[in-house]
């Protein structure tokens, strides 16, 4: 059963999309299109089995797919994602992923990119690819970075009309989903240090964000990372000394603490620098740290074990995960908060889907974004 508060997330966001529709007209909607980046917690379908980081190359085997879409679709999760409800809430379809544009029939069953399109891969970075390489850190399967995405946009735009390009960055919303986690993992046991890695992620993705920003986008969402250290990964892999007052692994989670506050000084300089532009920071850190400290509140009672994988004490091995044949799955993964491990489960990803939209995780909050929208329609 839902929890009294998730209810009520759920309420402010539909009658808040609802008011916003019926303000604008009976048939239109608060924004024409959703243009989403980022990683795998944000990839519709980007990426395919073999094609995902190392040791988890089964992305289109069951139980991939299982509790939404009944069959995989190329999401790490077991249904939809934090998008996937973004879109819905604003009367939106599921985003195509880009690479599936071509394709007649893409993972969401349709090739159309009337609505908007998802640019984000799993296993990409901020930093380049070839700074891995020169430095042999070749964990990733996938070569993509930030970058990537963005060269992916502008062959986009170059398939547009004028008008159409006038439309994307006026009557749109930029969702930049995390990305940036990967940048950290693929240092472990390295000589690179934390502190490199966040100055060149930041820096890198400041110029990314302003790129967008000089093309001439008004509405913009960035989320922070998450608790990475509450991950089942972080869990299984760090010293059973390294946890904090919430039984998460501390160095992680102080990484990303850290990372995130540099992201949102830099988005403090782009406010003012941008003032004709409204961007909002997703403080997926603290959302997350919020279900950790009172998952009963949110219907969850697995703080960190996964609901697919093998192996004790979290169902989880690294090269034996989730859509294996030793692999299990749990009987309800809306009880768990980590999928396979390293992602979430839809019912996470809905969580965290109110916290964005209708809680008090954002600043500015979300609301405050769309009635700019409203008011410029």
């Amino acid at each position: 059963m839902p929890s009294s508060i998730s209810l009520l997330l759920t309420t402010t966001v539909i009658l808040l999309i609802s008011t916003a529709i019926s303000a604008a007209s009976p048939t239109r909607r608060p924004f024409n299109r959703i243009y989403a980046f980022g990683d795998s917690f944000t990839d519709t379908g980007n990426s395919r089995s073999g094609e995902g980081p190392a040791g988890f190359g089964h992305l289109s085997s069951p139980p991939y797919g299982m509790t939404y879409f009944r069959r995989p679709t190329n999401r790490y999760s077991d249904g939809r994602l934090t998008i996937d409800f973004v879109a819905q809430s604003l009367n939106l379809p599921f985003l195509p992923p880009y690479l599936s544009l071509r394709s007649t029939n893409g993972s969401n069953g349709t090739s159309t990119d009337t609505y908007g399109v998802n640019f984000a891969v799993s296993g990409s970075t901020v930093i380049k690819h070839a700074f891995f390489v020169k430095n042999n850190l070749t964990l990733d399967m996938t070569p993509q970075s930030i970058e990537t995405e963005l060269g992916w946009f502008d062959k986009y735009l170059e398939t547009l009309g004028t008008n159409q390009k006038v439309s994307v960055f006026k009557d749109s919303l930029f969702w930049i989903g995390e990305i940036g986690v990967n940048d950290y993992a693929y240092i472990l046991g390295s000589t690179v240090s934390s502190d490199t890695i966040r100055e060149l992620s930041i820096s890198t993705f400041t110029r990314f964000l302003e790129t967008l920003l000089n093309k001439g986008v008004k509405y913009m969402l960035v989320q922070g990372h998450p608790a990475t250290g509450c991950l089942t990964l972080a869990m299984s892999l760090a010293a059973e000394d390294d946890r904090d007052s919430l039984g998460c692994v501390q160095s992680a989670n102080n990484q990303s603490y850290t990372h995130n506050l540099a992201l949102q000084s830099k988005l403090k300089q782009l406010r003012i620098k941008y003032p004709n532009a409204t961007i909002v920071y997703a403080d997926y850190w603290n959302a997350y740290r919020a279900v950790i400290q009172n998952p009963k509140k949110y219907g969850i009672t697995e703080k960190f074990k996964a609901c697919c994988g093998i192996g004790e004490p979290y169902n989880f091995q690294v090269f034996e995960t989730c859509g294996s044949a030793e692999a299990t799955v749990c009987k309800d993964p809306s009880q768990y908060i980590n999928w396979d491990g390293v992602h979430l489960t839809e019912g996470m990803y809905k969580i965290m889907a109110d916290m964005f939209l209708g809680g008090s995780f954002t600043r500015p909050k979300f609301s405050y974004l769309l009635g700019k929208k409203l008011n410029h329609l």
